[in-house]
């Protein structure tokens, strides 16, 4: 009971961004054999809070808590081993741990396992496994994950082709904001898959998809007022 109240009054230290009391109590916990307060000093060490950052005594930490089968910790082994931070950048050994901490069900994780799958970056290519992956992440509310899943839908790899699947998939993703989302359901407005086709919704998404950044739908947009086609 005393921990779990430390535990709030670490949080509030950290939160009100007073990272030297916070790391303190963070230190006794961890002393007590926390694991997640283990994790969080890796993490503070990682973004050189109330520290001087340090890879190395991030990875310290993280692979203590990690070891002992803390998932976050095991993500941000991931994140280091992937850009090569504090260590010599390895794709087997990111996969591998982002892989640990999907497996406990955490949706970044099982988003950056499917992304490596889909790519073979660190592992064999398996489009199976990175639909596995991506179903698992959008399950737990990963908004781009439902847009990379129903990519692999719309070209039937490592599933069955499923146009309507796949437009269920970047709607749901698109109306939470995604621009690459809303980029690939005007896509599906405009071929008509999946859905009837429309110019009108099309050009819709890929407004919105260009207000929100997306790079490719910005010059569709650029070259369509250059051409006359729409007027703002």
């Amino acid at each position: 009971m005393a921990n779990n109240k430390l535990k709030e009054e670490a949080l509030k230290k950290f939160n009100a961004k007073e990272y030297d009391k916070a790391l303190e109590l963070y230190q006794y916990l961890a002393n007590e054999g926390d694991l997640s307060a283990i994790a969080t000093i890796g993490y503070f060490y990682h973004n050189g809070l109330g520290v001087k950052q340090d890879y190395s005594k991030a990875i310290e930490y993280y692979k203590k808590a990690s070891d002992a089968g803390e998932h976050s910790s095991s993500f941000n082994l991931g994140l280091l081993y992937l850009r090569g931070l504090g260590v010599k950048r390895d794709s087997k050994k990111a996969h591998s741990y982002y892989l640990k901490s999907a497996i406990k069900g955490m949706p970044e994780a099982q988003f950056e396992v499917a992304l490596m799958f889909e790519n073979g970056e660190g592992c064999e290519q398996n489009y199976s496994e990175s639909a596995f992956w991506y179903e698992e992440s959008a399950k737990r509310g990963n908004i781009e994950a439902y847009n990379n899943l129903g990519v692999l839908y719309k070209e039937g790899l490592g599933v069955e082709q499923n146009f309507k699947k796949a437009f269920i998939l970047f709607k749901h993703s698109a109306l939470k904001n995604s621009p690459e989302a809303q980029f690939n359901l005007g896509a599906m407005y405009d071929q008509g898959l999946g859905c009837e086709s429309s110019q009108d919704k099309a050009l819709e998404w890929c407004r919105k998809s260009a207000f929100n950044g997306h790079q490719k739908a910005k010059d569709i947009i650029h070259r369509m007022q250059q051409d006359g086609q729409i007027v703002f």
